[in-house]
């Protein structure tokens, strides 16, 4: 008798079209352009993603961060239609703390969601309680997808700033919510265990997929070999991230 486990995927953050090729090859199922010199989710340049959008095969999802901006409705709005021109097929936006949240989402909702796919990344180490009528009000809006990450990169993990209880309470509501749902925030290969056993739909790195587990430097192929072998590998996505089939 086996026991089935929820499919999880890979995200691989990547700087350029050479680390592109290299995390599609070791078996990233998603690859996210991001530029960590720019913040947790800093933006690339446009022509960047194209290029990597372009590198990969179809069938390998590409998602693209928009950059460290406050939630205010219009700016984040212009930003994200602005990357989902280079034909990236997932945006991903921050909701850092200040701005309205509330009302961008409601405004990406009425203005974006429905022609692309939206990721909100929601951070854990605020030092405050999840608020989890976001996750709801995304799913109201029409996003695909919600994340938890970290904003400040000092070494902590995601697990330093959340229990186990939390995040699953997490899952639960973006679940619920309708929304693939994703964990990321320096995670480490020591942790990949204690995160699967959570059934997130996603799980994403940088800093583990890099040398000297460095966010800073490039991917490396040994890390990332050694995250993809820590994670199941069943069935293949398209390129909203959403599984198509499975095996046996």
């Amino acid at each position: 008798m086996t026991t089935e486990h929820r499919r999880v995927r890979l995200l691989a953050s990547v700087t350029c079209e050479v680390e592109a090729r290299l995390a599609a090859t070791h078996g990233a199922d998603i690859v996210d352009c991001k530029n960590p010199a720019e913040g947790a989710l800093g933006a690339l340049a446009h022509a960047t993603v194209r290029a990597i959008r372009a590198a990969l095969p179809a069938s390998v999802p590409v998602s693209a961060t928009i950059g460290d901006l406050a939630p205010e409705p219009e700016p984040v709005l212009e930003a994200a239609r602005a990357m989902a021109a280079t034909g990236a097929d997932i945006v991903k936006i921050g909701f850092f703390p200040g701005g309205d949240a509330r009302a961008t989402i409601h405004h990406l909702g009425g203005h974006l969601a429905p022609s692309t796919p939206l990721v909100a990344v929601l951070m854990a180490d605020t030092g405050r309680a999840l608020d989890l009528a976001l996750v709801s009000a995304l799913g109201e809006a029409g996003f695909a997808g919600v994340m938890l990450d970290t904003a400040v990169k000092d070494g902590r993990t995601l697990l330093d700033h959340r229990g186990r209880d939390e995040l699953a309470a997490f899952l639960e509501a973006a679940a619920v919510a309708g929304l693939m749902a994703g964990l990321a925030g320096s995670l480490k290969l020591a942790q990949i265990p204690t995160l699967l056993a959570l059934e997130p739909d996603v799980l994403g790195f940088r800093g583990a997929l890099c040398r000297d587990a460095d966010r800073a430097r490039a991917l490396d192929a040994d890390a990332l070999i050694a995250v993809r072998r820590a994670i199941p590998r069943v069935g293949h996505v398209g390129a909203t991230g959403v599984e198509l089939e499975t095996t046996p």
